[in-house]
């Protein structure tokens, strides 16, 4: 395996062509013949890790991918980028890659051993396929009540939606490289800081007409704290109010991953049980909870099994709050959308 790493304050590397980098093997792997022959069924696979901001988590997601049963063709880690955001990191990762196959993984996120011999399993047996992604364990590193509980709902989001899909995930996400290039990569002027710049590249792709997979076998632990604050900010700001500009602008998916009815109905329960709490109207706050708990009964079910009892009743109300916070950023979102799109010009009346 060839380990590459880009480093600031280095001279520009011949074939960069933006901001200053560096490349340098760190070790290399001798491979079997039956590995070689099978980097050419794929194509070869490159692991892109973006890591500009120097995460804590970055040592034990490259031992993780560097100890996998089937390991990359080359890794990759960008350290410095030409502009700010993930985005433009992934993007300096794959214009250096060399493999037909780009595997994005946070750098927050540590690989199962298998999850690369799945991707590449998933691109050898498919050539109709052009991306696929997979999705967080159910163990997560932080056990806390709100990391365990944000990281538990995503892990039953992607679980729960299995199969052909319309949206990518840049966590643990693959996608050939000639279509990645044909879509024109992940979007680094519309997003310079962490946000939907994946959900963007999957509505491109789903509409240039590739085919993607959602594959929750393909796992990663998660290795993220979450706070109360943090999981309420994500969720209003660096994904809520992009995602419904995204779909009021025709570019996504309006009924992908967690945009179905369920979450619909959920979100409309949640208003009703904030409005009979401030209300002080039993009667609706129960018919709300009852709704929630129908609607969501896997999910609390994997909450019980997980954290117990405690953690299932808190993660009801943590739920309820996740689509409160969701509807605030429909409505944000839509105000911001029509402030950018309509013409708020002074109209001066006519001279004549």
């Amino acid at each position: 395996m060839q380990f590459l790493s880009t480093r600031p304050g280095t001279p520009a590397h011949p074939c960069g062509g933006f901001s200053p980098t560096e490349l340098d093997e760190r070790r290399g792997r001798r491979k079997t013949a039956a590995k070689r022959a099978y980097d050419r069924r794929i194509g070869g696979l490159s692991v892109i890790i973006p890591a500009t901001n120097s995460p804590e988590t970055l040592d034990a997601v490259i031992a993780a991918i560097e100890s996998a049963t089937a390991p990359p063709h080359e890794l990759i880690v960008v350290r410095n980028a030409s502009k700010p955001g993930p985005a433009a990191a992934r993007n300096e990762g794959a214009r250096q890659a060399t493999g037909d196959l780009l595997l994005f993984v946070d750098a927050d996120v540590e690989m199962h051993a298998d999850a690369l011999a799945r991707v590449g399993a998933a691109f050898a047996d498919d050539a109709s396929l052009a991306a696929v992604f997979g999705a967080y364990d159910e163990a997560p590193k932080e056990q806390g009540l709100v990391s365990s509980f944000r990281n538990l709902l995503h892990h039953h989001v992607h679980w729960s939606n299995a199969g052909p899909a319309t949206t990518f995930w840049a966590g643990i996400g693959a996608v050939r490289r000639d279509a990645f290039f044909a879509v024109g990569g992940f979007n680094e002027r519309r997003y310079p800081k962490p946000s939907i710049e994946d959900i963007d590249l999957g509505s491109r792709l789903y509409a240039a007409g590739y085919r993607i997979v959602l594959d929750p076998s393909i796992q990663g632990t998660h290795l993220k704290r979450w706070t109360l604050t943090s999981m309420v900010m994500t969720d209003l700001l660096q994904r809520g109010v992009p995602w419904v500009e995204l779909l009021l602008s025709g570019r996504a998916d309006r009924t992908a991953l967690n945009l179905g009815w369920r979450h619909r109905v959920s979100a409309l329960a949640s208003v009703v049980l904030l409005g009979s709490v401030v209300t002080r109207r039993a009667g609706a706050a129960s018919w709300s909870l009852l709704t929630l708990g129908a609607a969501n009964r896997s999910f609390y079910s994997l909450l019980a099994r997980r954290r117990g009892p405690f953690g299932a009743a808190t993660g009801v109300l943590l739920h309820a709050l996740h689509y409160l916070t969701a509807v605030a950023a429909a409505l944000l979102g839509l105000l911001t959308y029509l402030w950018r799109h309509l013409d708020f010009r002074r109209v001066e009346p006519d001279d004549r």
